[in-house]
């Protein structure tokens, strides 16, 4: 083919490029124009030895180029009008995210922000260019920097959601707890793009959940506080009343020895009641108030616990203490105690476990406290399980003393309860 065929292929693919369809069509209606006036003049490239020839020659030539270049015409039309359609939708996007009540971010797949609301600017009063990329955490508390890089990056290399709490500067300098949340993107065949996310400012429901602890944490002290003074109530004024009452029955048991059978079966029997009584009293004393404690540790005053409670209830403990430190703090043990005693009466109430056991050990960095049930277990997730008293109170024992508490358990599946507690925390007096 002579080299002037190739002389008309940018001008095809100019007018492909720049009209579509139509301007590919308008071409080649000129260029067979041009070619059949020149071909009747005796010009051009399509003369041939007969008009045959000439004819045959100029259909296969627009033929061959009409086809390809309507084909270049109409992929470049659909790509343009996917851009048209994507620049659209960022346009939109952006629109949203500005008007948006919360912050909104954008990241790349090399964890670098790029894209930032007008939200986030009015909060952080910088621009735009001054933090993107990773400059917009040096607005991180220097105190939580740490924490939020490594989660942001193991949830980013992971592509799962995250959620991640911290202090963010605001403007005036003051520090805001925020949530930040992020989500992956994909393209549509599958390829990931980066993160979107949103920060949310929680620092008032921040506050008030420390309100609300600290509020529990004074109900908690105030109830130990009372415990005690009900427990020395009992234990100098009702117990020693009890106990000269069941002296002075006993004298009168004695004295009647004479007496009608009736009279003196009646007379042991009430004795044998002020003996329960006493007893009892006695019990609900160290309940209320363990005194033993302090005198005999942590480790004897749970196994004392764990078998006056196996007596009573007829439910088989077994107690395993390894390596307990002597010297926990008080307000630990009172702890450590309590949740024994809260988590044993729920084996009584409601596992219907005829057997439990209770481990306590130390490892020199913190105690551990495991209680377990082969009873009917629950499901802890529910919130008619999460917000009984019971569970409550030993959530805010732990938190009281800077530990961790653990609660595993599944209908028909069993119960078991596990608490860390630091070897030397003493944040504050429970009783």
């Amino acid at each position: 083919m002579p080299a002037l065929f190739y002389a008309l292929v940018p001008l095809l693919i100019w007018s492909a490029l720049r009209f579509g369809p139509l301007g590919v069509s308008t071409s080649i209606i000129i260029i067979a124009f041009l070619s059949i006036w020149g071909s009747v003049h005796g010009r051009g490239p399509f003369i041939g030895a007969t008009p045959l020839q000439q004819v045959l020659s100029l259909q296969l030539f627009l033929f061959c180029a009409a086809i390809p270049f309507m084909v270049l015409a109409a992929l470049a039309a659909e790509h343009q009008q996917s851009s048209q359609a994507l620049r659209e939708s960022e346009e939109r996007f952006r629109l949203i995210a500005n008007k948006a009540p919360v912050m909104i971010w954008m990241s790349d797949i090399n964890k670098r922000f790029t894209f930032l609301n007008k939200t986030w600017l009015a909060f952080t009063g910088r621009s735009m260019e001054e933090q993107l990329g990773h400059e917009w955490t040096t607005d991180i508390h220097q105190g939580d920097l740490a924490p939020y890089l490594e989660s942001y990056s193991t949830a980013f290399d992971a592509r799962e959601e995250f959620s991640i709490d911290y202090r963010f500067r605001r403007f005036d300098g003051d520090y805001r707890w925020v949530v930040d949340t992020g989500v992956p993107r994909f393209e549509p065949n599958g390829a990931f793009c980066g993160y979107i996310g949103t920060c949310m400012d929680v620092t008032d429901r921040k506050l008030c959940e420390s309100a609300l602890q600290d509020f529990n944490g004074q109900l908690i002290m105030a109830q130990e506080r009372e415990r005690a003074n009900i427990a020395r109530e009992l234990h100098d004024d009702l117990s020693q009343r009890m106990a000269r009452l069941l002296i002075r029955l006993e004298r009168c048991l004695r004295s009647a020895e004479g007496t009608s059978p009736q009279f003196h079966n009646q007379l042991a029997s009430t004795t044998e009641m002020a003996s329960d009584i006493s007893a009892t009293l006695r019990d609900l004393s160290h309940l209320l108030h363990p005194d033993t404690l302090a005198a005999l540790g942590l480790e004897t005053s749970v196994a004392a616990l764990c078998r006056e409670f196996s007596e009573q209830h007829h439910i088989s403990i077994q107690f395993v203490g390894n390596k307990v430190p002597k010297d926990s703090p008080q307000n630990v043990n009172l702890c450590l105690f309590r949740v024994v005693q809260e988590a044993l009466q729920n084996v009584a109430k409601h596992s219907g476990a005829q057997e439990a056991r209770v481990t306590l050990s130390g490892n020199g960095q913190q105690v551990e406290l495991s209680i377990e049930d082969s009873g009917r277990g629950f499901d802890p997730t529910s919130s008619q399980t999460t917000k009984t008293l019971g569970l409550v109170s030993m959530r805010e024992r732990v938190r009281l003393v800077d530990g961790h508490i653990s609660i595993q358990s599944q209908p028909s599946g069993g119960t078991r309860i596990e608490v860390r507690i630091p070897h030397r925390s003493c944040p504050r007096a429970i009783a």
